[in-house]
């Protein structure tokens, strides 16, 4: 387990951080530009997040390993931000997401509207809750032990105390 922390923290201090100067209808990640959604509504107790919901070329602990392309063109589509997988306990919503060299990137928010919510969004802005993970449908793997998923149906990302891929954290917050 000390290898895997040490990964980890070998990892974050190679992320990208979120930034943004005096005007906050433009925000970057290193490497990352997005621009703020054109959405009302939103809680002034939301947060907004960037990390990476799949690391690339790293067996996870379940045996898979993702391959670079495998979530295909995944820029401008949303999917749901849920907690630990639970279909009944949306959180919020990935804004955007991208492949980049080391995996997919995700920038989502976490709504305050809920009670669930603001306790997440409280945790994920303490640093408590900082893994992140992936629903999918395979359409193509190869092997076994570790099985390479070369193409994969996105269906959603987690927010989630333990990820299957140890390296698949929130690396920014704001």
């Amino acid at each position: 387990m000390a290898g895997t922390n040490n990964a980890v923290r070998a990892e974050r201090g190679r992320s990208p951080r979120l930034s943004g100067g005096e005007d906050a209808s433009l925000r970057s990640v290193e490497g990352f530009d997005f621009a703020q959604p054109e959405r009302g509504g939103g809680s002034a107790q939301d947060i907004r997040f960037a990390g990476y919901a799949a690391i690339f070329d790293r067996v996870d602990r379940g045996g898979d390993v993702v391959r670079r392309g495998a979530f295909g063109a995944v820029a401008g589509r949303r999917v749901p931000l849920l907690w630990q997988h639970a279909p009944d306990r949306p959180v919020g919503l990935i804004e955007h997401m991208a492949e980049d060299e080391r995996g997919l990137h995700v920038v989502g928010r976490v709504s305050a509207r809920t009670a669930a919510g603001r306790r997440i969004a409280a945790l994920v802005k303490d640093g408590a809750i900082d893994g992140l993970s992936f629903g999918y449908r395979v359409r193509e793997a190869k092997g076994e032990r570790p099985r390479e998923l070369t193409a994969l149906d996105l269906v959603e990302v987690s927010l989630v105390a333990q990820p299957m891929q140890p390296l698949a954290r929130v690396v920014g917050v704001e």
